[in-house]
């Protein structure tokens, strides 16, 4: 019988992975689940839309991220950063992503309750597990 492997929450590790990079580029930006009250000019939202685990050590979440601006340029310009960062996760100081796979390119969605745009991708990122003690 394998032991028993938990997952880190890949939604705060991605998003804290966000805030952490931007703010190395001199570019903060804030990275979580909601909308931030108050709300800012531009943000990031992350969540998780689905995935499975793929081993015994590997979880392997879809997550879905949303980059809002109060322009569309401003938002398609967060997503860019933000995509291409993405793809710089495996290796991260901090890392326990080890593989990002794009899954759903960027695309132009507007918010229904406040027509702010925003766009989003979604990625699938391979997250190592620990053995329970």
């Amino acid at each position: 019988m394998p032991p028993p492997v938990a997952f880190p929450d890949s939604v705060e590790v991605y998003a804290r992975y966000l805030r952490e990079t931007m703010a190395a580029r001199g570019d903060p930006v804030q990275a979580a689940t909601r909308v931030p009250s108050p709300r800012p000019d531009r943000f990031v939202t992350v969540h998780r839309i689905g995935g499975a685990r793929l081993d015994v050590v590997t979880d392997r979440p879809r997550l879905d991220v949303h980059c809002w601006g109060t322009t569309e340029e401003e938002a398609a310009d967060l997503l860019k950063v933000v995509r291409a960062l993405a793809f710089a996760a495996p290796g991260w100081r901090r890392a326990v992503v080890y593989d990002v796979v794009e899954v759903g390119g960027p695309n132009l969605l507007t918010d229904k309750e406040t027509s702010l745009p925003k766009y989003a991708h979604a990625v699938e990122v391979s997250i190592r597990g620990t053995r329970l003690t």
